[in-house]
């Protein structure tokens, strides 16, 4: 156990977005104290180490997935990025400056994009996620970063374990440790972050915390939600001020209100209610929601969250991340790599190899 440092208290495992429904992620999750960051520019060229290449990258564990103009994205294991410019079929491997593990993915515009993991690195893409070049790490964190949210290509935050909350102004050049702009002593995990509509941001994490921004993450507000439990993502609708917080056991929770009331969502499996860990989300161009998580589930909603149709796929694989493969199908991304899906999560027998 370390002993309690600047108000921190003591260690504790961590439930992490990612790694609470991935158990091959587990084993690379330490439990460390977080320091406070300085500005770090990235490593010399004669110091990186770049991510091995693999053919079989496409299969091995990756976290999160997005849709990038007609690229597909995806980050995951060993510093691993792959990008497919054919809906999935084929993924071609990323030259990336890390090997540690990336859980999440975001793009401002078609070319400027960032990932985020372990040792709390930012790495930064100007090319659609072709090659990156890494903007920042804190090595003596020894704990990830978890999710990252930019509102254009200049400002952008990235949240993380311990309470880890990280600004940028200016596309990344520098970084600055914000943390302390949120009411959260306990320094509970930070798992997600979304932008709502018409609203602001919104943050999820540890024991259910919850924090808003209705100034884009200038200032903060700590908010009492409807559960104790820990929140693995929030993604906002296609409705303005409404959102969807999600987490263990298939707990789904619905605000009209920017997260001022909550109710509860209930998911029916074939075999009763859905008790599977929720770890993904994505919003469709249609304005249909798609959630995935442990088991294999794959849960749809045509009606802002309201109400969602469940499928739980037959092999039962972990998935951590989803979004649209541009041609109606689903890109699906876990455990056993990227795979393509039909729009409700079935195999369709189309997944891809790594070039």
């Amino acid at each position: 156990m370390s002993e309690p440092v600047m108000g921190v208290g003591i260690c504790r495992p961590p439930a992490l977005r990612k790694f609470a429904l991935l158990a091959t992620a587990l084993s690379l999750l330490g439990c460390a104290v977080l320091s406070a960051p300085a500005v770090a520019a990235a490593a010399p060229a004669s110091d990186t180490v770049y991510a091995v290449e693999s053919a079989k990258a496409s299969k091995s564990l990756m976290l999160d997935v997005v849709h990038v103009g007609k690229r597909l994205v995806a980050v995951g294991d060993r510093g691993h990025i792959l990008y497919s410019d054919d809906q999935g079929a084929t993924w071609t491997q990323a030259k990336v400056p890390t090997r540690q593990l990336l859980t999440s993915v975001f793009f401002a515009d078609d070319q400027h994009g960032w990932a985020v993991g372990h040792d709390a690195q930012i790495l930064a893409s100007e090319d659609g996620g072709a090659t990156w070049t890494k903007q920042f790490e804190d090595l003596k964190r020894e704990s990830p970063l978890l999710d990252v949210w930019f509102q254009d290509v200049n400002s952008g935050f990235a949240v993380g374990a311990y309470g880890a909350l990280l600004a940028t102004t200016d596309g990344g050049k520098h970084w600055e440790d914000a943390s302390d702009r949120l009411d959260n002593e306990d320094q509970y995990h930070l798992n997600g972050i979304a932008a709502v509509k018409d609203a602001g941001l919104f943050i999820v994490g540890e024991q259910g915390s919850m924090f808003r921004s209705a100034d884009w993450g200038q200032t903060w507000e700590k908010l009492e939600g409807p559960y104790e439990g820990s929140l693995f993502g929030v993604i906002g609708t296609a409705q303005a001020n409404t959102l969807l917080a999600y987490g263990l056991r298939g707990n789904l929770f619905r605000s009209t209100d920017f997260g001022t009331t909550w109710e509860p969502v209930e998911l029916k499996a074939a075999r009763g209610a859905l008790e599977f860990g929720l770890s993904g989300a994505t919003l469709l161009d249609d304005g249909s929601i798609v959630i995935v998580g442990n088991g294999g589930s794959v849960i749809r909603s045509n009606d802002n969250g309201e109400t969602f149709s469940v499928f739980n796929r037959p092999d039962r694989i972990s998935v951590s991340a989803v979004t649209a493969a541009g041609n109606g199908n689903l890109i699906l991304a876990g455990q056993g790599g990227v795979r393509v899906t039909t729009p409700t999560g079935a195999e369709n027998g189309k997944n891809g190899s790594s070039k």
